[in-house]
């Protein structure tokens, strides 16, 4: 009998989704067998599931910080290894936060011995929230720009971000509204397949861009030491065609983008950037059925055929960041940053250059579960995005800490 089984999350069982915590289980029998699950449903319904196999001290204590798993989704001393190698119980779903004003619990049970989990010893519920103590969220239509407006508590002033996802368009909040608790002004901006704005737009407006920076310079709680952008995929190209092209951009992260205008006409003043040539028949059927490898799609970017659809990177006066992971099955985003890089420091400018083994094309905020396939929901195809479960969680946790250093030194 003894004292009862405790499952406690330490400092709170309240944080932000992208703080660690420690998950300490006390009131074990000394070497008893556990295992360790962690559950979460999403906004849809869908169950994301973790387990770990562990046994507990000489004193009846587990410490996941320091006790190692013996089995289960990883191996070995993971204080996070339940938050990073959640999967989905139905193939092939990505966890997402839709609804940035709820958080996502975790429930953390213990079970008796390393078989059927028939007997459950204790629970706890870890809430991890996408939005800080005091963040006020703000939906913005004005002009033509359909974006969301997250401010920190306070006066300021802060440093002022705007935020893109990639091609699967929408209105994307959680990364924005996760760097606005961390004290950015942030503006997650839409650009594609969102209210009126189609799917693939025929083209894309630089000006749009610049009523984004206009629109939060102008506000009060930012600082005018200029604007940051950070850009996912597609979005990694546009942050570099707005550093480029856009005097008010003074520092931009491309996390797994590239050095050229990739997919949709990019139209400036005056000039337009065509798409850089691709054949959709290069896509390859991978070793699953039905997903699409995408990475052998676009022509050769060394090619000179092609360089007028570069991005002229080279003219910024901006600083630059670049991550890329080294296992993208969608995109060849490791040599595509290496073009930019090597032609910004041809020229002499500042930037930065991270590539991470492992880590595959959806490098997210830490401690969201890598997800290798899922629906492109602009091709409606099951794409392959590459990333490798703990190497993946540890470019994540490390992208995170240098994309704020980054913005923090440069704004």
């Amino acid at each position: 009998a003894g004292m009862a089984v405790r499952v406690s999350v330490l400092p709170s069982p309240r944080c932000l989704f992208d703080d660690p915590v420690q998950i300490r289980v006390a009131g074990l029998q000394p070497q008893q067998a556990v295992t360790l699950r962690a559950s979460l449903v999403d906004e849809s319904g869908e169950l994301f599931q973790a387990h770990a196999l562990y046994r507990a001290g000489s004193s009846g204590e587990l410490d996941l910080s320091h006790s190692p798993a013996v089995g289960g989704s990883y191996l070995g001393v993971e204080p996070m290894g339940l938050l990073w190698a959640l999967q989905s119980k139905t193939p092939y779903k990505r966890l997402a936060k839709r609804n940035v004003l709820t958080p996502f619990c975790v429930d953390l049970e213990v079970y008796e011995g390393h078989g059927d989990m028939s007997r459950l010893l204790g629970k706890c519920t870890n809430e991890r929230w996408f939005l800080g103590e005091g963040v006020k969220r703000i939906s913005v239509r004005e002009g033509r720009l359909k974006a969301t407006l997250f401010l920190p508590p306070g006066p300021g002033p802060f440093p002022g971000l705007i935020d893109l996802y990639g091609s699967g368009g929408g209105l994307i909040e959680y990364r924005a509204s996760l760097l606005a608790s961390r004290g950015f002004v942030t503006l997650a901006l839409a650009y594609m397949a969102f209210e009126d704005i189609p799917a693939v737009p025929q083209v894309l407006e630089l000006s749009y861009f610049e009523e984004a920076v206009n629109f939060l310079q102008k506000q009060q709680q930012v600082k005018d030491t200029g604007i940051g952008v950070l850009g996912l995929s597609k979005g990694g190209d546009l942050a570099l065609s707005m550093a480029t092209f856009l005097p008010g951009i003074k520092a931009a992260v491309s996390i797994s983008g590239s050095s050229f205008n990739s997919f949709i006409p990019l139209k400036g003043d005056g000039f337009t950037i065509p798409v850089h040539p691709y054949d959709l028949g290069r896509m390859k059927i991978s070793d699953e059925p039905g997903i699409v490898d995408f990475s052998d799609v676009i022509d050769d970017h060394t090619d000179p055929a092609t360089w007028d659809c570069r991005i002229p990177v080279e003219r910024s006066l901006a600083k630059f960041l670049f991550l890329s992971g080294l296992n993208d099955m969608n995109w060849k985003s490791d040599l595509y940053c290496r073009d930019a890089v090597q032609r910004l420091r041809q020229h002499g400018r500042e930037v930065e250059f991270y590539s991470y083994s492992g880590a595959g094309h959806l490098l997210e905020p830490p401690y969201l579960p890598l997800c290798r396939v899922s629906v492109h929901r602009a091709l409606g195809m099951l794409v392959h995005w590459g990333g490798q479960w703990r190497e993946h969680a540890k470019a994540q946790e490390d992208a995170w800490r240098r994309i704020q250093a980054f913005f923090w030194q440069h704004l």
